[in-house]
Protein backbone atom coordinates (compact mmCIF):
# COMPACT_ATOMS: atom_id res chain seq x y z
CA UNK A 1 0.00 0.00 0.00
CA UNK A 2 1.23 3.45 -0.89
CA UNK A 3 0.15 6.21 1.47
CA UNK A 4 -0.97 9.55 0.05
CA UNK A 5 0.65 12.67 1.53
CA UNK A 6 -1.75 15.38 2.72
CA UNK A 7 -1.04 18.99 3.64
CA UNK A 8 -3.61 21.68 4.25
CA UNK A 9 -3.49 25.07 5.94
CA UNK A 10 -5.95 27.79 6.88
CA UNK A 11 -5.33 31.03 8.76
CA UNK A 12 -7.33 32.67 11.52
CA UNK A 13 -6.98 36.41 12.16
CA UNK A 14 -6.94 35.80 15.91
CA UNK A 15 -4.40 35.03 18.64
CA UNK A 16 -3.34 31.42 19.13
CA UNK A 17 -4.99 31.28 22.57
CA UNK A 18 -8.38 32.21 21.06
CA UNK A 19 -8.04 29.64 18.24
CA UNK A 20 -6.99 26.95 20.72
CA UNK A 21 -9.96 27.77 22.97
CA UNK A 22 -12.32 27.52 19.99
CA UNK A 23 -10.88 24.21 18.76
CA UNK A 24 -11.22 22.69 22.24
CA UNK A 25 -14.74 24.01 22.80
CA UNK A 26 -17.26 21.13 22.52
CA UNK A 27 -20.04 23.52 21.43
CA UNK A 28 -17.93 24.80 18.51
CA UNK A 29 -16.84 21.31 17.47
CA UNK A 30 -20.42 20.02 17.52
CA UNK A 31 -21.60 23.04 15.52
CA UNK A 32 -18.80 22.54 12.97
CA UNK A 33 -19.57 18.83 12.57
CA UNK A 34 -23.30 19.46 12.22
CA UNK A 35 -22.65 22.12 9.57
CA UNK A 36 -20.85 19.45 7.53
CA UNK A 37 -23.91 17.25 7.31
CA UNK A 38 -23.35 14.63 10.00
CA UNK A 39 -26.54 13.04 11.29
CA UNK A 40 -25.15 12.62 14.81
CA UNK A 41 -22.00 13.60 16.67
CA UNK A 42 -20.66 12.86 20.13
CA UNK A 43 -17.94 15.33 21.15
CA UNK A 44 -15.61 14.57 24.04
CA UNK A 45 -13.04 17.09 25.26
CA UNK A 46 -10.59 16.18 28.02
CA UNK A 47 -8.03 18.88 28.66
CA UNK A 48 -6.92 19.76 25.15
CA UNK A 49 -7.74 16.35 23.65
CA UNK A 50 -10.77 16.26 21.37
CA UNK A 51 -12.67 13.24 20.04
CA UNK A 52 -15.60 13.40 17.64
CA UNK A 53 -17.59 10.24 16.95
CA UNK A 54 -19.81 11.03 13.97
CA UNK A 55 -22.40 9.30 11.81
CA UNK A 56 -22.90 10.62 8.31
CA UNK A 57 -24.75 9.61 5.17
CA UNK A 58 -22.67 8.50 2.19
CA UNK A 59 -25.06 9.69 -0.52
CA UNK A 60 -22.41 12.09 -1.86
CA UNK A 61 -19.82 9.32 -2.34
CA UNK A 62 -19.22 7.48 -5.61
CA UNK A 63 -20.82 4.04 -5.90
CA UNK A 64 -17.56 2.12 -5.42
CA UNK A 65 -17.02 3.85 -2.07
CA UNK A 66 -20.60 3.26 -0.87
CA UNK A 67 -20.13 -0.45 -1.58
CA UNK A 68 -17.25 -0.45 0.89
CA UNK A 69 -18.61 1.82 3.64
CA UNK A 70 -22.37 1.37 3.26
CA UNK A 71 -25.20 3.90 3.22
CA UNK A 72 -24.00 5.54 6.44
CA UNK A 73 -20.50 5.74 7.81
CA UNK A 74 -19.02 6.06 11.26
CA UNK A 75 -16.14 8.54 11.38
CA UNK A 76 -13.96 9.02 14.46
CA UNK A 77 -11.74 12.09 14.57
CA UNK A 78 -9.22 12.32 17.42
CA UNK A 79 -6.82 15.12 18.31
CA UNK A 80 -4.37 14.45 21.13
CA UNK A 81 -2.83 17.79 22.07
CA UNK A 82 0.85 18.17 22.84
CA UNK A 83 0.43 21.57 24.51
CA UNK A 84 -1.43 24.37 22.75
CA UNK A 85 0.42 24.31 19.45
CA UNK A 86 0.43 20.71 18.14
CA UNK A 87 -1.89 17.73 18.17
CA UNK A 88 -1.57 14.18 16.89
CA UNK A 89 -4.53 13.97 14.51
CA UNK A 90 -6.33 10.90 13.20
CA UNK A 91 -9.48 9.99 11.37
CA UNK A 92 -10.69 6.41 11.27
CA UNK A 93 -13.79 5.03 9.58
CA UNK A 94 -14.59 1.67 11.13
CA UNK A 95 -14.63 -0.91 9.60
CA UNK A 96 -12.51 0.60 6.78
CA UNK A 97 -8.89 -0.60 7.13
CA UNK A 98 -7.08 2.71 7.17
CA UNK A 99 -7.71 6.41 7.54
CA UNK A 100 -5.80 9.64 8.02
CA UNK A 101 -2.94 10.29 10.44
CA UNK A 102 -0.76 13.32 10.97
CA UNK A 103 -0.08 16.43 13.02
CA UNK A 104 -2.26 19.52 13.38
CA UNK A 105 -0.19 22.62 14.21
CA UNK A 106 -1.18 26.09 15.41
CA UNK A 107 1.51 28.80 15.13
CA UNK A 108 1.68 32.48 15.95
CA UNK A 109 2.12 34.51 12.76
CA UNK A 110 1.89 38.25 13.34
CA UNK A 111 -1.72 39.02 14.27
CA UNK A 112 -2.98 35.60 13.23
CA UNK A 113 -2.74 31.87 13.71
CA UNK A 114 -2.17 29.43 10.86
CA UNK A 115 -3.82 26.03 11.44
CA UNK A 116 -1.86 23.44 9.43
CA UNK A 117 -2.22 19.71 8.88
CA UNK A 118 0.62 17.50 7.64
CA UNK A 119 -0.05 13.80 7.32
CA UNK A 120 -1.05 10.87 5.21
CA UNK A 121 -4.11 8.96 4.07
CA UNK A 122 -3.87 5.21 3.73
CA UNK A 123 -6.45 2.53 2.92
CA UNK A 124 -5.46 -1.15 2.77
CA UNK A 125 -7.90 -2.40 0.13
CA UNK A 126 -6.45 -3.88 -3.07
CA UNK A 127 -7.33 -2.15 -6.34
CA UNK A 128 -9.44 0.69 -4.86
CA UNK A 129 -7.31 1.78 -1.88
CA UNK A 130 -5.73 4.63 -3.85
CA UNK A 131 -9.12 5.91 -5.00
CA UNK A 132 -10.39 5.83 -1.40
CA UNK A 133 -7.26 7.67 -0.19
CA UNK A 134 -7.92 10.44 -2.73
CA UNK A 135 -11.56 10.58 -1.69
CA UNK A 136 -10.90 10.82 2.06
CA UNK A 137 -8.12 13.35 1.41
CA UNK A 138 -10.51 15.60 -0.50
CA UNK A 139 -13.19 15.14 2.20
CA UNK A 140 -10.64 16.22 4.85
CA UNK A 141 -9.81 19.37 2.88
CA UNK A 142 -13.48 20.18 2.31
CA UNK A 143 -14.30 19.62 5.98
CA UNK A 144 -11.35 21.69 7.17
CA UNK A 145 -12.38 24.59 4.90
CA UNK A 146 -15.95 24.38 6.21
CA UNK A 147 -14.71 24.34 9.82
CA UNK A 148 -12.49 27.33 9.05
CA UNK A 149 -15.38 29.39 7.64
CA UNK A 150 -17.44 28.62 10.73
CA UNK A 151 -14.40 29.35 12.94
CA UNK A 152 -13.87 32.78 11.39
CA UNK A 153 -17.49 33.65 12.21
CA UNK A 154 -17.18 32.14 15.72
CA UNK A 155 -14.07 34.21 16.50
CA UNK A 156 -15.92 37.31 15.28
CA UNK A 157 -18.64 36.62 17.86
CA UNK A 158 -21.21 34.67 15.77
CA UNK A 159 -21.99 31.80 18.11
Amino acid sequence: MCRMKLTHSVRYDAPLADVYAMLTDPVFREKAATAQGVTSVDVTVEGGDVRLDMQQPTTDLPGFARKVVGENSNVVQAEARNGTDTADFSITMPPLPGGINGVRTLKVDGDGTPDTFDGEAGVKIPLIGGKLENLIGSKLTEGWNNEHALGVAWLAGDR
